[in-house]
Formats: C-alpha cells, structure tokens, sequence
C-alpha cells in the first residue's frame, strides 16, 4: 500500500512482525511493529491520516511454549506477559489481533486500561475500534444485505468456463528456465515416477499439532488422470 498525506486508500493494515530498529523518533521503542504507537499511530494515522483497521500479523502476543516448536514473534515486548501484550497493542492503536480467538486477554487489557486511565477513556478507545471494524462490513453492504442469492452463488461457485480461464492462467503462468537436456515436451505414454514425502510431527502456522505423515506431495489421482 502507497500512502501519501492525508490518505486514506486502504480499509485496512497489518504491520510486518520485525522490529524497524531505531525508527521511533518519539518513544524510542525498539519492538515488534503491532506494538510501535509511534508508528500505529503517529506515523500512520495522524501523518498519514489512515482510518481503516490495524490488525496484528498472527501470533504475536503468543508465549514460545518450548524449543523448536511453534513459537512466538513477541519481538521487543517477550518480557511482557500475554495479557500485557495486547494491552500494549492496544495503546499503540491495533484494533484486532490476528490468530487469537481468545477474548479473556482482549478483556483483562481492557481491565488494566481502566485502571491505569479510568473506565471512560477505555471504553472510547475500544468504541474506537469498534467504528473502524463496523465501516468496513458497512462499506460492503453486510448489513443492508447479509444474505447470499443462492442462485447466483451456484452459478458462479465451481463454473466450468471460470475453472477452464482459471487453470489456462495457471499454465500461462509457467515460466520455463531451462530445457538444455530437452527434458520437455514429454514423451507420450511415458511413466513417472512419484515419490511420498516423510513429514515429521510438528506445529502448524497456527500452533495446532500436525501428526507425522507419508504421503505423495500431490494428490495422486490427479497425476493419474494427466494426459500428456
């Protein structure tokens, strides 16, 4: 997104998950963007006069639950506890916080907010949020018109002449480095060979465990059913 002065393009943003050193020329912060004021709200809304929707990238105010697995980009702020994350999002002008579906740390900031600036000030601040998240349902008409045109959907979902244009874009897509071998155009009636991949169990993007698996890396059917 291009943003110029008193802009206002985007209906929402998520900032990057480092820590642009030495960037904060007020509170002369040193953390992850989401958590940043400086750059949340003095750079982008008042210099830029951004209205939308700031939410975090995913899992930033998570704890690293161990070693090697699925961890935390808490970046500047790990010292903080979970709930003093999102308080400080908050304050730095984040209205959603990306990969969390928890409410309880969402209401303990609020809680800590009230304390340390009263509930008046708090409940503005989270109005504030509100307003910015609402314009955008608004905007596209969610509320006027909230319901599908089934018939339309069946329509458009899965046709035939979108599935062809879209697949013809994928093949044009393609680009071709190198065929020094003469590797391609393939021969007709040829075999080939596919291996199955070994995964280890790990966590996934979003923390979950993902068992250990060996499988084909593509789905075997559709290699089967492709005529050369």
């Amino acid at each position: 997104m291009k943003l110029e002065g008193g802009t206002k393009m985007a209906s929402a943003v998520m900032p990057y998950y480092t820590i642009s050193y030495n960037l904060d020329t007020v509170n002369k912060e040193n953390v992850g963007n989401s958590y940043n004021a400086y750059l949340i709200n003095n750079l982008l809304r008042e210099t830029y006069g951004f209205e939308g929707v700031a939410c975090t990238d995913w899992g930033v105010t998570n704890d690293n639950p161990a070693v090697n697995s699925f961890g935390t980009t808490s970046w500047g702020v790990e010292s903080l506890t979970v709930t003093e994350r999102h308080y400080k999002a908050i304050m730095a002008g984040m209205d959603q916080f990306g990969g969390n579906n928890d409410k309880g740390p969402v209401v303990e900031a609020y809680n800590m907010g009230v304390a340390e600036h009263g509930e008046e000030f708090m409940r503005k601040r989270f109005e504030q949020s509100a307003v910015r998240l609402l314009k955008n349902i608004f905007r596209v008409g969610l509320f006027e018109n909230p319901y599908l045109n089934v018939e339309e959907s069946v329509k458009t979902v899965g046709n035939p002449e979108f599935m062809k244009a879209g697949y013809e874009a994928q093949l044009k897509s393609v680009v071709l480095l190198k065929n020094k071998d003469k590797t391609l155009p393939l021969q007709k009636e040829i075999t080939v060979y596919v291996p199955k991949k070994f995964t280890p169990a790990r966590r996934n993007f979003f923390g979950g465990e993902t068992p250990a698996s060996l499988d084909y890396p593509v789905k075997i059917d559709i290699v089967k059913n492709i005529s050369v």
